[in-house]
């Protein structure tokens, strides 16, 4: 895996900050742009900007086919067994959305509850909430030992039959744990709920198959896997898909509109109403050939070699001056490092680590229960990538031994 040609495809990190170079360190929030993806979007603007599904002219097909055919790709990526159950959506979030509101609406009554966990996104969590606001359902969590795994004893008390949604995060955004999936799928299922598994945070780092996984359905954003921002996706089972009302009202998704009578078009239309994101679509397409050229095992081999670097370093340069949160065990999670320093607020680290040219993350994370877990207000966060290097690594601990002088 030759690192500096990969960098060279990132034009974004030959630019500097604050007169350094950039070292950037939150790829866990949004990955950086390869070329590939930047041109792909441009090209289609350029050559062949048109709508899509409605244009009997050589643009619109084109733009239809490129559109279609990024369907399919992402479909290939998941490893789906039909494209028709790719929906796309502007995000991760919206995706969690749409099946909050689909599945709250077809599946759910009062008194229904929906499992998630502590170290969800807020992304799934709020949706749920709102939903328990709305049709009167209920929200339970299951918590995570000092490690970060699940309590996985703690699903036995809410499979009594009433669970319809358990969800959860395939990897967590705070502390990179990668949870056991399957086996807490296949304990859902037969207690006859339904599984909803947030992917955006391992789609980046490894391989993604939607059946193996026992998913009934998923969720990941394009823009932290190379893609452009505005664009994500929803995979579910065709069977959901069909049960579920429209998201969205208007055009693309309907098949007939008349005074007193409308009827849907049939998935993924059904969720797509309006003007998509074709460009973002497109985009998406590119990066996925891009993150896939790379290979899974060379880009494991070299985000756990800078995983190691991480814990290397913290505890041969900080001690006992540095928290981490998590397992210490790099097989058993992904390149997300979540720490505190002693005395030091996180939004104090990153202004510092700032005027240094690196780029981490501050702050709740998106995940406050988890905060709310650990005992802290908030929690600093490196998340490298496969751009990245063990150079950079080391600039990241320079910058923090300057920190600790700072407030000594």
């Amino acid at each position: 895996m030759d690192i500096q040609a990969i960098r060279e495809q990132f034009p974004i990190l030959s630019r500097a900050v604050r007169g350094k170079p950039l070292v950037y360190l939150d790829s866990a929030a949004t990955s950086q742009k390869p070329r590939a993806v930047i041109d792909a979007e441009s090209r289609f603007y350029r050559e062949a900007n048109s709508n899509v599904h409605r244009g009997i002219y050589l643009l619109s097909e084109e733009a239809t086919d490129a559109y279609e055919n990024a369907r399919a790709r992402v479909g290939r990526f998941l490893r789906a067994p039909d494209r028709s159950e790719i929906v796309f959506v502007r995000g991760a979030t919206e995706a969690l959305n749409l099946l909050a509101h689909g599945l709250g609406r077809s599946r759910l009554k009062r008194g229904d509850r929906v499992v998630a966990t502590v170290s969800d996104h807020h992304a799934n969590v709020v949706p749920w909430y709102m939903l328990q606001e709305e049709r009167g359902t209920t929200l339970e969590y299951v918590g995570v030992d000092d490690t970060g795994h699940l309590r996985l004893d703690e699903y036995d008390r809410w499979f009594d039959g009433r669970t319809k949604v358990v969800t959860l995060p395939h990897v967590s955004n705070v502390l990179g744990t990668v949870n056991p999936v399957r086996e807490i799928a296949d304990r859902a299922h037969a207690a006859g709920a339904v599984v909803v598994v947030d992917v955006a945070q391992s789609a980046p780092h490894i391989p993604i198959d939607v059946v193996a996984l026992g998913a009934d359905a998923v969720a990941f954003s394009g823009h932290k896997t190379l893609g452009p921002t505005g664009i994500g996706v929803l995979w579910a089972r065709r069977e959901l898909l069909e049960e579920m009302p429209p998201w969205m009202g208007g055009g693309s998704m309907i098949e007939e509109v008349h005074a007193g009578r409308i009827s849907y078009r049939e998935p993924p239309a059904k969720f797509e109403a309006g003007t998509p994101n074709i460009a973002g679509a497109i985009g998406l397409s590119v990066a996925l050939d891009f993150l896939e050229g790379i290979g899974w095992e060379d880009l494991a081999r070299h985000e756990r070699s800078m995983q190691a670097r991480l814990f290397q370093n913290a505890e041969e340069r900080l001690g006992k001056k540095i928290r981490i949160f998590g397992s210490r065990d790099v097989r058993e999670r992904e390149a997300v490092f979540s720490f505190a320093l002693e005395g030091i607020h996180p939004h104090d680290i990153a202004s510092i680590l700032d005027a240094e040219g690196i780029a981490i993350r501050a702050g709740r994370q998106c995940s406050q229960p988890l905060m709310d877990r650990y005992g802290v207000g908030a929690m600093a966060r490196a998340s490298p990538y496969l751009y990245n290097t063990i150079e950079e690594i080391d600039r990241l601990y320079d910058a923090l031994d300057k920190v600790v002088k700072v407030f000594a």
